[in-house]
């Protein structure tokens, strides 16, 4: 068993992944789910570092950082479980530049939606979280969801549109 994933060792994660980064170029990674709650303290520790790249060359080196870090790393965004949010290349936030790698925490609300529809308690205290520290605003949120079109559905056959906006609703009826 690896050990947990807390801000520290994420941190250490951050400057490992920019040590061993291609020399060539400049990337973005972005941070998912856990490592977002930790990185921001609203979680003390989580299992694995969820990662995301449009640039998957950046983690050329993963195998070989997990195992001196002695942590799981997995590769996941949002839209590997849920319709795409319009926008979402925009909302990404900021975190730090570390050699020739910009991190973020992906999305917020295509993070937030991702954890209502799944609907464990901890993704719904870490959703709440979004929302308290005004990363997210519910109406904002709900038309987000809304404005998902049709045929993006198709690409997830678990899920339906009235599924999806009576999650969200609930959720946001418990926020406000």
């Amino acid at each position: 068993m690896r050990e947990e994933l807390t801000r520290e060792r994420l941190v250490l994660l951050m400057k490992e992944l920019a040590r061993c980064a291609p020399r060539r170029g400049s990337y973005q990674v972005y941070l998912v789910g856990g490592g977002t709650a930790v990185y921001l303290g609203w979680r003390r520790a989580s299992i694995d570092a969820d990662l995301f790249s449009e640039q998957e060359r950046v983690f050329r080196d993963i195998q070989a950082i997990k195992e001196r870090l002695d942590m799981n790393v997995e590769f996941a965004r949002p839209e590997d479980f849920v319709p795409p949010l319009k926008g979402t290349a925009d909302r990404h936030v900021f975190i730090d530049t570390i050699g020739a790698i910009g991190f973020y925490h992906y999305d917020p609300y295509a993070q937030v939606l991702s954890k209502v529809v799944r609907g464990f308690q901890r993704d719904l205290d870490d959703a709440r979280e979004f929302v308290r520290h005004g990363l997210v605003d519910p109406p904002k949120f709900r038309a987000l969801v809304a404005a998902i079109p049709d045929s993006a559905y198709a690409r997830y056959p678990s899920l339906s549109r009235a599924g999806v906006e009576r999650s969200v609703d609930a959720f946001v009826a418990g926020v406000s």
